[in-house]
């Protein structure tokens, strides 16, 4: 039976080869220690989890959901005050938020709600993997936009082609940015908003890990710039935060037009967020926020030690100052993809090649800090040894 020809044109989901590639050697026996996924492990904080079991015994909520495609009013209400606590952001929760299945769905149902066949989406290069399959799924036309690190990883507008820029209809970015850890400033922020308004595209500025920032970097909102309700989007996500991932709550906020059209998106696709999971993400967004100091502790302690590592053997560069990952330079002489392959023959790490990132991640490899203390540190003098 053959399948739709839309998934004949996205590349192997870089995630479900790297498990798969561990899977294979874990059942040869060999420990194999993964830096490449960032999945935290670290419990969720109990008082969500506590909140959960409440209401899951709750018959109540045994049924579809509340508001099923917008979310409960109560959760969207609690995004609403979290914003305005955290970035100064006021967004009206009847109208401009909604409730995802993490915000990796919201990607997907941003395409379906703005882009038509064959029109033209702006991504980065390297970005994260999952945007282009969701342009491609939805019909339109990926075009790689390069970020470089002499730029801070940001892209230059001025360099985007006019023709380019007249033919799309919507961007993707994504501060602090998987895989380079680069953070965004205001100013460019407020570029983006001006070039998002000339050429009438629509952005979704993807900001799951707008905690986790370093080096006294601040967490930053797309939508606390002016204008940018006007020209786009935020998505977000409890996952990192809070060590939500597998409990798959996020929401989009931001311009009315669009958060409808994902509505009408997401009415016709599923029924919404288990109200017992909205029920517990409103207890992490009004009384966990300690969790994320904690994290970003155990992320600060990790981070150093890894740098450190990694100058011992001599490879010395500047980090990016969000997200837990680092992206590291590859020895001279060795592509991502070889350099990534000596660390798992030679040392049993997995980590992430850069270049399933874009053809501008060649060069680079992603460590994620998401693993336990001990499983670090032993990464580390695995690595040492290796590359000594």
């Amino acid at each position: 039976m053959r399948a739709a020809e839309r998934l004949r044109k996205i590349p192997p989901y870089l995630f479900m080869e790297l498990r798969q590639k561990i899977a294979r050697a874990r059942a040869e026996g060999v420990d194999v220690i993964s830096l490449a996924i960032g999945d935290p492990v670290e419990p969720t904080p109990e008082p969500v989890v506590e909140e959960l079991a409440r209401a899951a015994r709750d018959p109540a909520n045994h049924r579809y959901p509340t508001d099923e495609e917008k979310g409960m009013l109560a959760f969207r209400e609690a995004v609403s005050r979290w914003y305005a606590r955290r970035y100064g952001v006021e967004v009206d929760p009847a109208t401009e938020v909604i409730a995802l299945i993490g915000s990796k769905e919201g990607c997907h149902h941003f395409v379906l709600a703005r882009v038509n066949p064959g029109e033209t989406v702006l991504m980065t290069d390297p970005g994260y993997p999952a945007y282009r399959a969701s342009i491609l799924i939805g019909g339109g036309e990926p075009y790689s936009v390069p970020i470089r690190s002499e730029d801070g990883y940001l892209p230059q507008f001025a360099d985007i082609p006019t023709e380019v820029a007249k033919r799309a209809t919507a961007m993707f970015l994504n501060y602090p940015n998987n895989p380079t850890g680069a953070t965004a400033t205001r100013r460019f922020l407020a570029e983006l908003v001006d070039f998002a308004r000339s050429y009438d595209i629509a952005v979704c500025y993807d900001n799951p890990y707008s905690e986790i920032v370093f080096d006294g970097e601040r967490p930053l909102s797309f939508l606390s710039i002016p204008g940018a309700k006007d020209v786009g989007i935020e998505l977000n996500s409890l996952s990192k935060p809070f060590n939500m991932t597998g409990w798959r709550l996020g929401m989009a906020l931001g311009n009315r037009d669009l958060i409808a059209a994902i509505s009408k998106v997401k009415e016709n696709t599923d029924s919404g967020v288990f109200n017992a999971i909205q029920y517990a993400g409103i207890v992490a967004l009004e009384q966990c926020g300690d969790n994320i100091a904690r994290m970003l502790e155990i992320y600060r302690r990790r981070r150093k030690l890894v740098l450190e590592t990694l100058t011992e053997v001599g490879i010395r560069f500047t980090p990016g100052r969000g997200t837990f990952y680092l992206w590291v330079p590859v020895p001279e002489g060795m592509t991502s993809i070889e350099f990534a392959t000596f660390l798992f023959e030679k040392a049993h790490v997995v980590v992430a090649a850069g270049a399933a990132y874009g053809q501008y991640g060649e060069g680079y490899v992603r460590f994620s800090l998401t693993v336990t203390d001990d499983r670090l540190a032993e990464a580390m003098e695995r690595i040492r040894k290796a590359l000594k």
